[in-house]
């Protein structure tokens, strides 16, 4: 039982919903990430800053998340979300803040990539888990793509934000005033989330004290999971899957100034959209045909649109509306991921220890962040600017992915009445 549970006296009504849009508030809060194309490119300009420097805090933001996710997942477990969301606020806040002081690279490394990196993870964290614990498990994939979608549909408002803020007072005070912005939004909503009361039961009216009438779910603890092979064949395809859409996000600026200019942050929000929208899609989806066939669909798909995107990055005067339409596409199929791995986590372990044990799960995602954007930027600089071995590469890997998905179970959660 954690410290909320035990405190927890308030009607269950619509809490669900209170918490799974709270948690959805925060990681429309902590969705920065997704607008680093922008800030890289004033950072480029104002600090000079060249090569692999410019993608390194944003890489290292992600390595960082993810591992975070370990510690803040044991935290959530243990002390509730509330409390855990609440630190991540904080530490997000002093990141950001630590980053607008000053230009220096290894500051940002710390500010942006360490403090910042694990704020994002702690707030994350505190989200999905509490808002899956309030419905029955016929919604898994609904409620954890609503609550993720937040994360993916943040550069939908923070894209022209961003544009805005660093055209009018360049880098350092725009990572001030977005760094206390999100430290508030981000404490104020952990207030309202809460684990179900002791004994709830999702999809009952009443709630019950006792254990005679909880079904019986899997409580896998980390050291057990770690032990089976479908974990580390989970982690693969995350790796994959995850890593392949990164490559995209973080560059997508930088491919759509090459033809929209000053605009291009219209295609970093329309490819929001998509993010989101696949988060949600494929959860719905996934609930009705079950994940492992979901997944299978998501990474065939954006193997092909990989492969698309060679001819379309590569043909000058080519309308913006298509660059645009082939990014929200990979942006959606990169989403739908992060709600699909999050409710293979919840059904094959359950949810006692799901914090860490998603967590564990969730460095593959920090892993490929910094791997596979990495190799992009090398690739592309050893070929003159061309996007092309890149895409060939992120598509070759989503098919290699695809064709593990074959060797995943995959259960499709039954109707609760």
């Amino acid at each position: 039982m954690t410290v909320e549970q035990s405190g927890a006296s308030a009607p269950v009504g619509n809490r669900g919903w209170v918490v799974a849009l709270s948690g959805i508030g925060i990681n429309l809060a902590l969705g920065i990430l997704y607008a680093w194309s922008l800030i890289k490119g004033a950072i480029e300009k104002e600090f000079g800053w060249q090569g692999s420097q410019l993608n390194d805090p944003y890489a290292l933001c992600c390595l960082v998340f993810a591992f975070a996710m370990i510690l803040a997942g044991r935290c959530q477990d243990k002390f509730g979300p509330r409390i855990t969301a609440f630190i991540g606020g904080v530490l997000v806040g002093l990141g950001f803040l630590l980053a607008s002081l000053s230009n220096s690279y290894v500051v940002w490394l710390l500010g942006f990539g360490v403090l910042a990196g694990t704020g994002i993870g702690f707030g994350y964290s505190s989200a999905t888990p509490p808002a899956l614990k309030w419905f029955p498990p016929a919604k898994t994939g609904l409620i954890a793509g609503l609550v993720v979608a937040g994360f993916g549909l943040a550069p939908v408002y923070l894209a022209p934000t961003a544009q805005y803020l660093l055209g009018h007072f360049g880098v350092q005070k725009t990572m001030l005033l977005l760094g206390v912005a999100f430290a508030v939004i981000v404490c104020g909503l952990a207030q309202w989330l809460r684990n179900p009361p002791a004994g709830f039961v999702a999809g009952t009216k009443a709630v019950s004290t006792g254990a005679a009438g909880n079904p019986a779910v899997a409580a896998s603890t980390p050291r057990e999971i770690l032990r089976t092979a479908e974990f580390y064949l989970l982690w693969v395809v995350y790796f994959i899957g995850a890593g392949a859409g990164l490559m995209v996000i973080g560059s997508v600026s930088g491919m759509a100034k090459k033809s929209m200019g000053e605009a291009a942050f219209i295609a970093v929000a329309v490819m929001a959209i998509g993010n989101a929208g696949g988060r949600v899609v494929a959860g719905i989806l996934s609930d009705r045909i079950g994940r492992r066939w979901t997944l299978m669909m998501v990474l065939l798909l954006q193997a092909g649109l990989m492969f698309v995107a060679i001819p379309v990055t590569g043909t000058k005067g080519l309308p913006p509306v298509v660059i645009v339409l082939v990014a929200s596409m990979i942006g959606f199929n990169y989403g739908a991921n992060l709600s699909l791995f999050p409710s293979f986590a919840k059904d094959l372990w359950g949810l006692k220890n799901f914090g860490i044990n998603y967590g564990v799960l969730f460095t593959a995602w920090g892993v490929g962040g910094l791997v596979l954007p990495r190799l992009q930027q090398t690739l592309t600089a050893r070929s003159g600017g061309s996007y092309q071995s890149s895409f060939i590469t992120a598509g070759v890997l989503l098919l290699i992915g695809a064709g593990l998905t074959l060797l995943l179970k995959s259960k499709r959660p039954e109707v609760v009445k």
